[in-house]
Formats: structure tokens, C-alpha cells, sequence
């Protein structure tokens, strides 16, 4: 194994374990969507699942 290889393993788990410490997820809890996650406050929805139903959440829009 090369420095090069070595150094992006590294460079992987460092990011894997940064996930897992914070508890960030990956996918949209509601439809499984890995892109457009909204992830402030916890939500954890994907942008299109968070428009579908943010208004039951409480969540009001201002024009």
C-alpha cells in the first residue's frame, strides 16, 4: 500500500466517524432521498418531503 492509498483511507474514516459523533444523517427519514437534505433543527427531510408537509409541522409561509 503507497502513502497516497493510506492517506485517503484515513481521510474516510475520519469522515465516516465525523457522522457517526454527530449523529448527522445521510437520507431523508420520510422517502429515503440521499441529495437536498434540510438538517437545521433536526428535521432530517429531504427539501421535497419538508414542502409537503411543513405546514402540519407548524412551520408557516411569509411572502
Amino acid at each position: 500500500m503507497s502513502e497516497s492509498e493510506t492517506d485517503a483511507d484515513a481521510g474516510e474514516q475520519t469522515g465516516e466517524q465525523a457522522a457517526k459523533r454527530t449523529g448527522q444523517l445521510e437520507v431523508c427519514q420520510r422517502c429515503g432521498r440521499k441529495q437536498g437534505l434540510v438538517g437545521k433543527y433536526d428535521i432530517n427531510l429531504c427539501r421535497q418531503c419538508f414542502r409537503e408537509i411543513a405546514r402540519d409541522m407548524g412551520f408557516k409561509k411569509y411572502s
